[in-house]
C-alpha cells in the first residue's frame, strides 16, 4: 500500500495530505451525507451529520447539523462554503512533529485500508485515519493528553447518494462498493 504521493506536498515543512483537491472534489458529490459521533471524557455521545449540499469545480457548500443518535435533526443545519484546496490543507500536518503510516481500521461500516496521521503537539497527541477509499474528511480522530484519551470523532456512517435522489440509499447509508468482492471483503 504506497504512502500519499509527494505532490500532494502543499507546504515543504509539511508531509504530503492524503488526498489531492481533486481526489476530495470527486469522493465528495453533491448528497454525501456523513455521519459523526463525538466522544469527550466524562460527557455524554454527541453525533451530527455534514451534508454536501452544492458542489463545483472549486468549492463545495456543506451543512453542518446536530443530530439526535438516530440521525434526527436537532435545531437548523449551518451552511459553510469551502474551497477543495482548503479542505485539503485540512490535513497538511508540519514534518518535524508528524509520523504517517498504513493501518486497517474497523468502522460501523466496514473495514478501511488508512493512513494514520500521527501528530504531536506540546499538550496533546492527535491521530488522524483517513480511509484510502474514502476521499476527503479523516474517519476518525483522537485526542490524547498526557498518555490518556480525552476525544474521539468516529465516522458512523458514509452516504453518497444524490441530493433529491428517490432511492435514498440504505438508511444513513453504506459506502459505495466498487465490486462484489469489495462488499464480500467488509463481510
Amino acid at each position: 500500500m504506497p504512502m500519499p504521493p509527494e505532490s500532494h506536498r502543499l507546504r515543504p515543512d509539511h508531509l504530503p495530505t492524503p488526498f489531492s483537491a481533486a481526489q476530495i472534489r470527486a469522493g465528495c458529490p453533491a448528497g454525501r451525507t456523513i455521519r459523526i459521533r463525538d466522544d469527550a471524557a466524562g460527557e455524554e455521545p454527541s453525533y451530527r451529520r455534514i451534508v454536501f449540499v452544492e458542489v463545483d469545480a472549486e468549492s463545495a457548500v456543506q451543512e453542518f447539523q446536530p443530530t439526535d443518535a438516530d440521525g434526527r435533526p436537532i435545531g437548523e443545519p449551518t451552511p459553510r462554503r469551502s474551497s477543495w484546496l482548503d479542505l485539503q490543507r485540512h490535513a497538511s500536518q508540519p514534518t518535524d512533529a508528524t509520523s504517517v503510516r498504513e493501518v486497517a481500521l474497523d468502522l460501523p461500516f466496514g473495514r478501511f485500508d488508512c493512513w494514520l496521521y500521527t501528530v504531536l503537539r506540546p499538550d496533546a497527541e492527535l491521530r488522524f485515519w483517513f480511509a484510502k477509499e474514502l476521499a476527503g474528511m479523516p474517519v476518525q480522530v483522537e485526542e490524547w493528553v498526557r498518555g490518556a484519551l480525552a476525544g474521539r470523532s468516529l465516522m458512523v456512517a458514509d452516504d453518497r447518494s444524490p441530493v433529491g435522489s428517490a432511492q435514498g440509499g440504505s438508511r444513513w447509508g453504506m459506502p459505495v462498493e466498487k465490486d462484489a468482492s469489495a462488499s464480500k471483503s467488509r463481510g
